[in-house]
């Protein structure tokens, strides 16, 4: 994981208060690729939420490219946003045991988020600080008129899922219903 530009917890707010009135155009996951040759792309699809395990890109309209990735810039991981491609932050992608790019635009659980523009965006902040008094960013909560989406550093506690998540890991869940945010342990 590159580190690339180290966001504050200022500027980390005001780039989440840029996003309201944005409109999602597309949206990509990036995948850990598996299997014997190391091109497979892992399952991430679990229903009520996703395990994008790297990362998530949304392409907003007026075209501008925001990334959700997790990295440890607030002292331990947590889910950083940023206003550039995640390829600025994610290496290997595409290559046999990288992380795949899988266009999820048309899935069901983003067609809500993507129907109108963002009506709020906030970071929703960890109860516990490691480090020297500095929060941990869990989460973003995306809000539309029409939809919503929690975008997490986390993963399953177990695999198979059993409904049980670790926040502030180096991966990513997206969830789309408070039911399951509040169950992977965010305060919806």
């Amino acid at each position: 994981m590159n580190s690339g530009p180290k966001p504050t917890v200022e500027s980390y707010e005001r780039l989440a208060a840029d996003l309201r009135g944005q409109t999602v155009l597309t949206v990509d996951y990036f995948v850990l690729m598996a299997g014997d040759e190391g091109t497979t792309p892992d399952e991430w699809d679990y229903g009520a939420w996703h395990e994008p395990t790297m990362g998530i890109e949304l392409t907003m309209d007026p075209g501008f490219t925001y990334s959700a990735t997790w990295n440890h810039t607030f002292g331990h991981y947590g889910l950083e946003l940023y206003r550039a491609p995640i390829s600025d932050f994610v290496i290997n992608i595409g290559n046999p045991g990288g992380s795949a790019r899988v266009t999820v635009t048309d899935h069901p659980s983003w067609a809500s988020i993507l129907a109108s523009p963002i009506e709020s965006c906030h970071i929703l902040w960890s109860d516990q600080e490691l480090g020297p008094g500095i929060p941990i960013p869990e989460a973003v909560h995306l809000r539309t008129a029409t939809g919503q989406a929690w975008i997490v550093a986390g993963r399953s506690a177990d695999y198979p899922p059993n409904g049980r998540f670790h926040l502030c890991t180096d991966d990513v869940l997206a969830a789309f219903d408070a039911e399951t945010a509040t169950q992977i342990g965010l305060k919806a």
